[in-house]
């Protein structure tokens, strides 16, 4: 390739792309296009799952710890970020019904439907 069709550098191709990326950005912000959301209701704490655990069968689990503990709250399983205790947020399940922290006598009065369960169920 001759110096006359080498218009362009790589060096000046990433810089264009990245004050471009950085402008978009800034643009938006100032538009009011990109929403930050102060509040913390409704805001997922974390993607959870639940590994099955059967007696005298190994199971793979990583050996560090993750940095969320779990509570009782309400009667509902509730986790909560161990560097921020007052994030926290009751887990529920696919149909978000919440998780019970223990689990019910039999002889114990059912748990009464409220407006919000008849709307989610």
């Amino acid at each position: 390739m001759s110096q006359n069709e080498a218009r362009y550098t790589i060096r000046s191709l990433i810089v264009t792309a990245m004050v471009t990326a950085i402008a978009t950005v800034v643009m938006l912000e100032a538009s009011g296009k990109i929403d930050h959301s102060e509040s913390k209701d409704h805001m997922p704490v974390g993607d959870f799952q639940a590994i099955h655990v059967t007696p005298n069968e190994p199971f793979r689990m990583s050996p560090k710890a993750s940095e969320l503990h779990a509570a009782c709250e309400n009667g509902f399983l509730a986790i909560a970020a161990d560097v921020d205790p007052s994030f926290r947020g009751i887990l529920v399940d696919y149909k978000n019904r919440g998780v019970r922290c223990s689990r019910p006598a039999p002889t114990a009065p059912p748990v009464p439907e409220t407006e919000e369960n008849d709307r989610d169920g």
